[in-house]
């Protein structure tokens, strides 16, 4: 069924715009009236044909519009009550194409509709967007078609989904902090150095005569940040740049997920979150009814570390020679002891997803622990920090006063 994009009036007067499948303008036209809504522009979102093999090319993604964790965890968690209820799933997908508010989403579950439609199982129809539904989430659909037990399946996955969105939100909100406040006390620092001591310190310059050696320091930065300014922020700017392309390297991207495992405080808390996010999506998958296999070729990409990716590609193809999975993860020296003994208890119970929630909710908690410790710790240290160079600045102009008046007495 077409997907036409379209603007009205209600009868308010009120514009809206929104995207709705009809059959054609003129059954558009009469559906939008019974809303109230007359129209006054329509225009048919195609979908482009990829050849001969009669695929789907996903609709363009414009800049700015992306589908959020929250919005894929509401929709998912909509469609698994749909089908328990049980709504057949061309009408459970119109429905979320109406409900939902992203256009975006809108368009690409319009497609999913007509591809289902058109007789292609949801989990390839999903397939055809992987920027929306990943691969995490295509495998668990397709392992809730071949068991039969789709509403289960979708709200174990809107659990999963729900929570990462929560766990990364929650990291994410309490760094904020403490990155606003660097950001602003390095700003802050920047000004004083460029615009305000050059005018203070421009007396001492005039008397010619020899200053402390702290008072030669702060003149020699305020100095060259205020000629040379531009040449720090080309510096620094490409420093960036060339960061970012070289983790895009495979050499590149494996020394700094190192680098970051390795580091002093923070290294800790990197792992734990990697293995919290390892040791979740794996037991969800496992309970969906993914094969292992499978579930550890997705697991490898979502742990976004190439180290434990590579640890985990590793113990992949011992598993595909008969060992069990705590075996070479032990080898890897990148899982620590405790979380090999759970997975080998887990694998000889049978309870190995159980297991593996265990694993995730105790590294879960033990990362937001450390992450709210660290956070209390960093203001006081910045306010020290900041102290200690308003303090040096305020030194550094007042000691020439002072021995002036030594000399004046």
């Amino acid at each position: 069924m077409p997907v036409f994009k379209y603007k009205g009036l209600t009868t308010a007067g009120k514009s809206v715009s929104g995207i709705r499948d009809a059959d054609s303008p003129r059954t558009l036209r009469s559906l939008l009236k019974k809303d109230g809504i007359f129209l006054t522009d329509v225009s048919e979102q195609k979908s482009v044909r990829s050849g001969a093999a009669g695929g789907t090319v996903p609709v363009t993604r414009k800049f700015g519009q992306k589908v959020s964790a929250q919005e894929l965890g509401v929709i998912t968690r909509q469609l698994a009550t749909l089908l328990h209820a049980g709504v057949t799933l061309v009408e459970s997908l119109s429905a979320l194409v109406d409900q939902a508010e992203n256009d975006y989403l809108k368009l690409v579950l319009s497609q999913v509709k007509q591809r289902v439609n058109e007789g292609s199982s949801l989990a390839d129809s999903m397939g055809q967007h992987p920027k929306v539904f990943p691969s995490l989430y295509c495998n668990m659909i397709r392992a809730g078609e071949s068991s039969g037990a789709m509403d289960v399946v979708l709200n174990r996955l809107a659990d999963f989904t729900e929570g990462q969105a929560k766990l990364r939100s929650k990291v994410i909100g309490t760094l904020m902090y403490p990155a606003i406040m660097i950001i602003i006390g390095m700003g802050i620092l920047a000004i004083l150095f460029i615009v305000v001591i050059p005018k203070i310190t421009k007396i001492f310059e005039d008397l010619h005569a020899t200053l402390p050696l702290p008072t030669r320091i702060l003149l020699g930065m305020s100095h060259f940040l205020a000629d040379y300014w531009w040449a720090v922020a080309i510096l620094l700017i490409g420093l960036g740049f060339f960061h970012v392309r070289y983790i895009k390297t495979p050499v590149g991207r494996t020394k700094w997920d190192r680098f970051k495992l390795n580091m002093p405080i923070f290294g800790s808390i990197v792992r734990m979150l990697a293995i919290s996010r390892f040791s979740r999506t794996l037991s969800t998958l496992l309970s969906s009814g993914v094969p292992l296999l499978t579930s550890m070729n997705i697991v490898k990409n979502i742990v976004n570390n190439k180290v434990i990716a590579d640890a985990l590609e590793d113990a992949k193809g011992s598993i595909t020679e008969g060992e069990s999975i705590a075996a070479p993860l032990k080898r890897s020296g990148e899982f620590p002891p405790l979380v090999i003994h759970m997975i080998a208890v887990g694998e000889r119970s049978g309870q190995l997803e159980g297991m593996l929630d265990n694993v995730a909710d105790s590294y879960q908690y033990q990362a937001e622990t450390r992450i709210n410790a660290l956070t209390s710790l960093l203001e006081p240290l910045m306010i020290v920090m900041m102290g200690g160079a308003v303090g040096f600045m305020v030194f550094s102009i007042l000691l020439p006063i002072l021995q002036l008046n030594e000399f004046a007495k």
